[in-house]
């Protein structure tokens, strides 16, 4: 059941203590509604894209997705292209991260983010598009992050781009919904999400690259072996807090098992990068870090990380990594027909001989022209299917 991506960090705000800034406490009430700006600052140069005229960190409102009511504060950063705004504005990416963490510290406005996804999003500046980056609810800001929920992610994102449209003029209401993984998830739920929750958005688009997507019944990647040690079982520790966080009744010892309990307070410290090496040392894998319990509760909450919607009105790009061992390609295939069989508008490709990571950047040369035409208001490419 691999499920998302390991994002290192580049050199950015020091996480070493533990801890994040005041910046992301907010501790007056709240604004009725969500997706207001409630403030924003100067990101720290060695944070800022390349290629971007400006680069803030930026504190909303949102909805709790757990619960559907409650408001909360998210965070996220704000980037602008060089140069001036087109007549009518920058169109606006809404993008949504991979796996980084359950930490404050991992927020990606904070500890900065991979080269992999670094090069990415510059790309989308080049072309013309500001990119509004949310961490997720939870992910820095108080509270804990609910790890590949995806109502609260899907809010998280939708909220981001509600909050820089409404209050930046130099942006377009042109939004394209851009995720990567856990974020590949989230901007599918969010598409999805999108008509009832924030229906004074206009999401024009969505592309979505190594989309996690959890099924009970999927228990280790397609490219493993059980026997073998495997990093990317740390995401089950990720999953584990998040379904104890969601289920005050659920015990850890029957979600892990025994050889993995030990590293769950880790888990809930730790960034992707570090945590991935303690799994190894460990020497857990996707045959031994699971309790023989988790699966049955998985399958009984999987209205936390099951997708709110498979019809969705906007276009969807989705592109895959042929050797992707951390979102299966079949699972990331079987999503694509879902959301085929429902009627949403899919092009999916799938990239021969590249990882998870491999596809992100290799789908550019697609997902750009992709987005360009349903700017101009035309359709994909494939009524409904892939081309490999």
């Amino acid at each position: 059941m691999a499920l998302a991506v390991i994002s290192p960090s580049i050199a950015g705000a020091d996480p070493s203590d533990g801890r994040v800034s005041s910046f992301y406490t907010w501790a007056k009430p709240l604004p009725a509604r969500a997706g207001a700006l409630l403030r924003a600052e100067p990101l720290e140069p060695a944070l800022i894209l390349p290629g971007a005229g400006s680069g803030q960190r930026i504190l909303y409102s949102s909805t709790d997705g757990l619960d559907g009511k409650t408001a909360l504060a998210v965070s996220g950063a704000l980037f602008l292209p060089e140069g001036q705004p087109p007549e009518g504005g920058w169109p606006v990416v809404a993008w949504a991260h991979g796996t980084v963490g359950v930490a404050d510290i991992c927020a990606p406005s904070w500890a900065g983010r991979s080269w992999r996804d670094v090069s990415y999003l510059s790309a989308w500046l080049r072309q013309g598009f500001a990119v509004v980056a949310t961490d997720y609810q939870g992910l820095g800001t108080p509270g804990a992050h609910p790890y590949l929920a995806t109502r609260p992610e899907a809010y998280s994102v939708l909220d981001a781009a509600r909050a820089v449209v409404r209050e930046r003029r130099e942006l377009a209401n042109k939004i394209v919904l851009v995720g990567q993984s856990q974020g590949g998830g989230a901007v599918i739920a969010a598409a999805g999400l999108a008509p009832e929750y924030a229906p004074d958005l206009n999401v024009v688009a969505t592309v979505a690259t190594g989309a996690a997507a959890v099924y009970p019944r999927a228990t280790q990647p397609s490219g493993g072996s059980s026997a073998e040690v495997d990093a990317t079982s740390a995401y089950a520790l990720y999953l584990a807090l998040s379904f104890m966080a969601a289920d005050r009744s659920a015990k850890a010892d029957q979600l892990l098992s025994s050889k993995a309990m030990p590293l769950l307070a880790l888990a809930n410290s730790r960034c992707m990068d570090a945590l991935s090496g303690d799994v190894l040392s460990a020497g857990l894998n996707w045959g031994n870090v699971l309790a023989p319990t988790a699966l049955g509760m998985l399958a009984q909450r999987m209205e936390l990380v099951a997708f709110p919607r498979y019809a969705i009105p906007t276009p969807i790009f989705m592109g895959t990594g042929e050797r992707d061992i951390d979102v299966e390609p079949a699972r990331q295939g079987e999503l694509a027909a879902q959301l085929c069989n429902a009627g949403s508008r899919v092009e999916h490709h799938v990239y021969k001989g590249l990882d998870h990571s491999g596809a992100v950047n290799a789908s550019l040369a697609h997902s750009i022209p992709f987005v360009r035409r349903m700017i101009a208001g035309g359709a994909p490419a494939a009524a409904c299917g892939q081309d490999s």
